[in-house]
């Protein structure tokens, strides 16, 4: 009984812990998994960016890109930019792309 009770629990956390991760706020998602190379506020000015010859988000390049385009390079990356698929959901991908577009806007 003590056993099937403890097992209840760890998986009451493990279900919590992954709905958490899922709905993560579009910023949290992006610091976590893009800001690494593309930098906290989107203009690739990390070391990792500069090599990669990594484009701003606040560019007009950038910025003229369809959702469905932006989707697609975070789901089946490009170049160098790894694919998210199976990583990240659809929905968290969605986050992104807006995430991305309002950055876009703040500079």
């Amino acid at each position: 009984m003590k056993n099937t009770i403890a097992l209840f629990v760890l998986l009451m956390i493990a279900f919590a812990a992954s709905a958490v991760a899922q709905n993560t706020p579009a910023k949290d998602l992006f610091a976590n998994r893009c800001a690494m190379c593309h930098g906290p506020d989107g203009s690739a000015q990390t070391t990792m960016g500069k090599n990669l010859k990594i484009r701003d988000f606040h560019s007009a390049d950038v910025q003229k890109q369809s959702d469905t385009d932006l989707k697609t390079v975070i789901t089946k990356g490009k170049g160098k930019m790894p694919a998210f698929d199976g990583k990240l959901t659809g929905e968290q991908i969605d986050q992104l792309v807006g995430y991305i577009r309002e950055i876009g806007k703040q500079k």
